[in-house]
């Protein structure tokens, strides 16, 4: 037995791209119920997509890094561009780990502030040179934290949900 065929070019032409078309409409139509459902489920939802805490890594090789270049912004970890700075006083690795703002204590997070090289001192967005300690407080909640193994574990989690 012969199966049919379209005759004309035009049916040709058009019933395969109609069919392509169809298929993955229907396609996006089941991802779009799916993400539905699962979006649906508020228990499991999570607000907050970033990972609450950031493993630095060894006490001793950090302490070491501070000692050496001074205390070390890191970019971006609590979000919308607000940056923070590990700082580290004392020789023993284990304590001393101290958790800063990017920006400092007088003026508001837009004043953004650069280390100079191997030091402990920044330059504000006045041209100000201010000391580590001048740097604002992180939100309440924020901290550094060390653990058991000897590593260094960021605890990104505020307090308050208005931080």
């Amino acid at each position: 037995m012969r199966r049919p065929q379209l005759q004309s070019t035009f049916a040709r032409a058009v019933v395969p791209v109609a069919t392509g078309i169809a298929f993955f409409a229907l396609l996006a139509l089941l991802l779009w119920g799916v993400a539905a459902i699962i979006a649906s489920n508020s228990e499991d939802a999570s607000t907050d997509l970033s990972a609450g805490f950031q493993d630095i890594g060894r006490t001793d090789t950090f302490a070491a890094i501070v000692a050496e270049d001074g205390p070390i912004v890191l970019p971006d970890l609590l979000g919308d561009d607000r940056n923070v700075v590990l700082d580290h006083t004392g020789s023993d690795p284990q304590s001393g780990w101290v958790l800063y703002a990017a920006y400092p204590a007088d003026r508001d997070a837009s004043c953004e502030i650069e280390q100079i090289k191997g030091t402990r001192q920044f330059t504000d967005c006045e041209g100000r040179t201010i000391e580590v300690d001048d740097l604002s407080a992180p939100p309440v909640g924020v901290r550094p934290l060390v653990g058991t193994d000897r590593t260094l574990t960021l605890d990104l989690t505020a307090d308050d949900a208005d931080a």
